[in-house]
């Protein structure tokens, strides 16, 4: 019989669970478990995060599902030993495919004490939930950080963590005088004997990690790695094991592990696309390291413009001299690139734009993630301004969708907003890994002779499309303009030449939605509640729903990918459910908070486009916490508005401040 940690009470934060499934710290030497959540937590600079990646792919590799997500500080230099500079990383690994971080973790290696406090107020551990904690904190010189330190392990052991204080430190000094820059190898060794990681591999993925330093470095990472599987074999009771994912997952299949932004680099590359100019910011910078360290070897050019202006003045030069090109971004650069970003839609020239949301509003939580920037994407230009905007679920969908973004601008002669998130951004998972074909990249630049009887703009009156020339093409010379303009692109301040153009400008994205199918429905097609969501929330949507269909609840969701324009039949899908709601991370009025009605509640940004769209009464839930959605968080949200329903349902009555409202025909 396993013995286990039971806790007779927990405090808020530290989530309860069922001591039968509370992480056993005494017993048998290894145990079989289909999935565990692991963090490391640390003080900025002390490298969790590269090991916590190190260790999700060398995971990936072995056939486990990975999803990792970053614990990343809002300043750069946060205070030490502060709740405030948490730093670290998230794995989750399983015998099946995740999506997402999951709810609470299951074990955690944590460099000092305070740093857990701010991961608790997060939810992120239960009951049981055991802790490595390093213990040098105890014998400190300093009489209030060992004071601090007595506390928080009371106070946490008190409250249901299961803390193990470790000597880990003192272990690493055994090998190199600087264990701040050496702990997170020891610590992934730690790791890999307490998962039961395949140590070739590891060292294999350690060779990967430090491959730009020299032999010395990498023999150091080696011997810090051995010292921690020694020291954890040594000073642990157990290990686990999590099986890879079942045969008919992965037979015949070939896997890559990115995160999203490199994902968004292989994307540009595979596209064809041979210009990326941008200007770093956070949490799209990592993109251009990425690409600046590969994209020579296919001919690519990667440009750092002097500010985010520059970078997209740039890239929209180069798309109109023939070649589309592409510039990343997040929100504060959004709000600059804006002015730029409408000469594009009224001069017709194709341009790749990958926004990378963040919190906001301002300078917001510059690492945290938020879906807060759909309707300046959508509405952030003065005057009417189409374009095209799509969003990427998964981390796979980063890559495919640049390659589609490509191809509608230039089809289209249009910019492409490509949103994704830092969930997506820093996130790793494995995803099968494509088989490039030649229809992916961009043709050559036509050269051959324009007809010059066709005018730079001849609009299809039924399509809004036209064929564009390009510069160098013999007869093909015009001026572009971003005032209003004719057919001939003359300046034109005239009624019907401006309400013409901007009728063709808008018909495009109608001749676009006509090309679409409408959305799939994940469960049933009809039933009581039907959840929308976009973008990097899909994997906790899903997983959320299936939970609450097991129960034998009548709930199901779709996802949406086209947000302008919007993917068709999206009326008569709602029609078959009693209520719709979207669940997202970007902000909504509480309605039940002190003066919020349901004329004057602010809601979610897809649900007020949804409600506009459709003119169905679509509720929202969303909040703003800066970190990813937890499918245990949305389970519980979805039960009460089932409730809700249930109740209103045997009362004859509707919901108040338009929760219930059955839209069903």
């Amino acid at each position: 019989m396993t013995e286990t940690a039971t806790i007779p009470r927990a405090v808020s934060g530290v989530r309860p669970t069922d001591p039968a499934s509370a992480v056993p710290i005494q017993g048998p030497v290894q145990v079989q478990v289909p999935e565990h959540i692991v963090e490391i937590v640390s003080d900025s600079g002390e490298g969790a995060q590269k090991a916590g990646q190190t260790f999700g792919a060398i995971s990936a590799k072995m056939g486990n599902g990975v999803w990792t997500v970053e614990i990343i500080p809002a300043e750069i230099q946060p205070p030490a030993r502060s709740p405030a500079g948490a730093s670290g990383i998230r794995i989750r690994l399983s015998s099946s495919t995740v999506t997402n971080m999951g709810d609470e973790a299951d074990v955690v290696v944590a460099f000092n004490e305070q740093v857990l406090y701010s991961r608790i107020a997060n939810g992120a551990y239960k009951r049981g939930t055991l802790v490595l904690l390093e213990d040098k904190w105890r014998d400190d010189p300093q009489p209030e950080v060992r004071e601090q330190y007595a506390k928080a392990v009371a106070e946490y052991r008190e409250n249901g963590l299961a803390i193990r204080e470790l000597p880990i430190e003192q272990a690493c000094l055994e090998v190199t005088p600087t264990p701040r820059r050496g702990k997170n190898m020891f610590v992934l060794g730690m790791l890999c004997w307490l998962y039961s990681r395949d140590i070739d591999k590891a060292k294999e993925e350690i060779a990967i990690t430090f491959k730009r330093k020299d032999d010395e470095v990498v023999d150091l990472n080696y011997r810090l790695f051995d010292a921690g599987v020694a020291f954890a074999s040594e000073h642990l009771e157990r290990h686990w094991e999590v099986p890879p994912r079942p045969q008919e997952e992965t037979a015949g299949k070939r896997f890559i592990v990115t995160n999203g932004n490199t994902a968004l680099g292989l994307g540009v590359m595979a596209s064809g696309m041979e210009l990326v100019s941008m200007y770093p910011i956070t949490p799209a910078t990592s993109a251009s390291h990425y690409l600046a360290d590969v994209y020579h070897e296919v001919g690519g050019f990667i440009h750092q413009a002097e500010d985010e202006i520059a970078a997209i003045g740039f890239a929209i030069g180069a798309s109109y001299a023939g070649k589309t090109a592409c510039t990343i971004t997040s929100g504060p650069g959004l709000a600059l690139k804006t002015e730029m970003l409408a000469l594009a839609v009224m001069a017709e020239v194709p341009l790749v734009l990958a926004l990378v949301q963040r919190g906001g509003p301002s300078t917001g939580l510059p690492t945290k993630v938020e879906q807060g920037d759909l309707l300046a994407a959508l509405f952030g230009e003065p005057g009417d301004a189409p374009k095209i905007i799509i969003a990427a679920a998964t981390i796979a969908e980063c890559l495919h969708f640049m390659i589609m973004a490509r191809r509608l601008a230039e089809t289209f002669r249009t910019p492409v907003l490509l949103l994704t998130d830092a969930n997506l951004a820093t996130g790793v998972q494995p995803y099968e890994r494509p088989e490039p074909t030649p229809d992916w990249l961009a043709p050559a630049v036509d050269q051959s002779e324009w007809d010059e009887n066709i005018p730079p703009f001849n609009w299809d009156p039924e399509t809004g499309l036209s064929p564009r020339p390009i510069p160098g093409m013999p007869g093909g010379q015009y001026i572009l303009t971003g005032l209003a303009h004719t057919t001939q692109s003359k300046v034109a301040y005239d009624s019907d030449s401006n309400q013409y153009s901007s009728q063709m400008r808008s018909r495009k994205l109608a001749t676009l939605a006509s090309t679409l199918k409408p959305p799939l429905v994940h469960g049933s097609e009809d039933g009581d509640l039907l959840v929308v969501g976009w973008g990097s929330t899909l994997g906790a949507i899903e997983e959320a729903v299936d939970r609450a269909r097991a129960d034998g609840h009548q709930v199901s969701s779709l996802h949406l990918r086209f947000l302008s324009p919007l993917e068709p039949g999206l009326k008569p899908i709602f029609a078959r459910f009693r209520k719709v709601m979207t669940i997202e991370i970007n902000y909504s009025d509480d309605p039940n908070a002190p003066l919020i009605t349901d004329d004057n509640r602010r809601r979610a940004q897809l649900a007020l486009l949804l409600r506009a769209q459709t003119l169905v009464d679509v509720d929202c839930w969303s909040v703003v916490y800066g970190h990813p959605l937890q499918p245990g968080m949305i389970h519980q949200v979805l039960l009460q508005r089932l409730s809700g329903l249930k109740a209103a349902h045997n009362e004859g009555a509707g919901f108040n401040q338009g929760e219930n409202t059955d839209v069903r025909t």
